[in-house]
C-alpha cells in the first residue's frame, strides 16, 4: 500500500478528546465530526487535512477509547498519520477503519510532502527515506481492502 500526502505538524501526546471534542459524539453523522476534528486543539485544522499526512509527536491517540476519533480523521480527508507510537486502541480502531499509521520518528517539516509505502516499508519527506515500523501482512490486507468490515466481507 503507497501513499502520498501533504505534512500536517501535531505535536505529542494528541488525545482522542482533542481528535473529537466529546460535545460532537450526540450525533453520528460523519461529516459534523470531519467539519470539528481538531477543533479545540486548532479551529482552522479540519479545512487543511484533505489530503494530508498528519506528521505527530509520540503516544497519538491516548486519552478514551472513542472510534470516533478515528473516523472523523479519515472523513476530514486524512492520507495516514506518523508518529513514533500510538495508543494501542487508537492503533486498532484506525487500522480498523482503513486509515494508515505509520510507526517513525519522522520529523515534520509543514507543507512538505510525504510519500510512503507500507508494503516495502519506507516514508520519505524532503529527498530523505525512512525505514518504518513494518504493519504485520494481516493489517496491510486490511488497509488495502479499506479496513476490517471490507476485509471479511472479501474473505467470507
Amino acid at each position: 500500500m503507497q501513499g502520498k500526502g501533504t505534512a500536517v505538524c501535531l505535536p505529542a501526546d494528541i488525545d482522542t478528546d482533542v481528535v473529537i471534542a466529546g460535545r460532537y459524539l450526540r450525533t453520528k453523522d460523519r461529516s459534523i465530526w470531519a467539519t470539528q476534528v481538531f477543533e479545540d486543539l486548532d479551529p482552522s485544522l479540519a479545512a487543511r487535512l484533505k489530503g494530508s499526512v498528519i506528521v505527530a509527536g509520540k503516544n497519538f491517540g491516548c486519552g478514551s477509547s472513542r472510534e470516533q476519533a478515528a473516523i472523523a480523521i479519515r472523513e476530514a480527508g486524512v492520507v495516514a498519520i506518523i508518529a513514533p507510537s500510538f495508543a494501542r486502541i487508537f492503533f486498532r480502531n484506525a487500522i480498523n477503519i482503513g486509515l494508515p499509521l505509520i510507526e517513525s520518528d519522522l520529523t515534520c517539516k509543514e507543507g512538505s510532502t510525504v510519500v510512503f509505502d507500507l508494503s516495502q516499508g519506507w516514508v520519505e519527506t524532503e529527498g530523505k527515506r525512512h525505514t518504518i515500523r513494518p504493519l504485520s501482512p494481516r493489517m496491510r490486507e486490511i488497509l488495502t481492502a479499506g479496513g476490517l468490515v471490507e476485509y471479511w466481507r472479501a474473505h467470507r
